[in-house]
């Protein structure tokens, strides 16, 4: 999946809602805001209405930079339409965090388009995180968990351990 200069990174979080999902993240990309990562979101469901309310109601320092991430609903899982996207939102000079959610089917094909660009591509440093609806994905955690680097909840990115008491990566 990886060249020898790439680093990535997988995460996996869960959420129940859109609200709950958009209340997670906007702290999160306010701080790599902060940081001069970009912000890439490829979303199955469009949660601008809950991002513009959120961002008006929170004390966030970068409100005008979060409400320019394209928080709207990507319908394609088609390569061509991904590649682009990726291509022209990326940017090889910083830290490039990818941020999908979404079906199971969705999310599948998402990942595979994204793996494909990955090996196309001259970004170096990604971080992809995986947004799974817990009511959809429950019965399949331990699958999530085992594809995973590590899991992102309202503290931050944290060792899947550290969440998942007892949790072992089946090899």
């Amino acid at each position: 999946m990886k060249k020898e200069n790439q680093k990535i990174e997988k995460l996996c979080s869960f959420y129940v809602s859109d609200w709950h999902f958009a209340t997670m993240i906007l702290p999160y990309v306010n701080c790599k805001i902060d940081e001069n990562i970009k912000i890439i979101t490829i979303l199955e469901n469009n949660i601008e209405e809950n991002i513009k309310v959120l961002v008006n109601k929170l004390n966030l320092k970068n409100k005008k930079e979060i409400l320019s991430i394209n928080w709207k609903s990507i319908k394609s899982s088609k390569y061509q339409e991904i590649e682009n996207k990726l291509n022209s939102e990326s940017n090889e000079k910083t830290e490039n965090i990818i941020i999908i959610n979404g079906s199971k089917s969705y999310m599948e094909q998402n990942n595979y388009n994204i793996e494909k660009w990955i090996q196309k591509s001259n970004i170096s440093n990604i971080k992809i995180i995986n947004f799974f609806e817990l009511t959809e994905f429950n019965s399949s955690i331990k699958e999530i968990l085992d594809v995973h680097d590590k899991v992102f909840n309202t503290s931050g990115e944290k060792e899947i351990p550290e969440v998942f008491e007892g949790y072992k990566k089946s090899v």
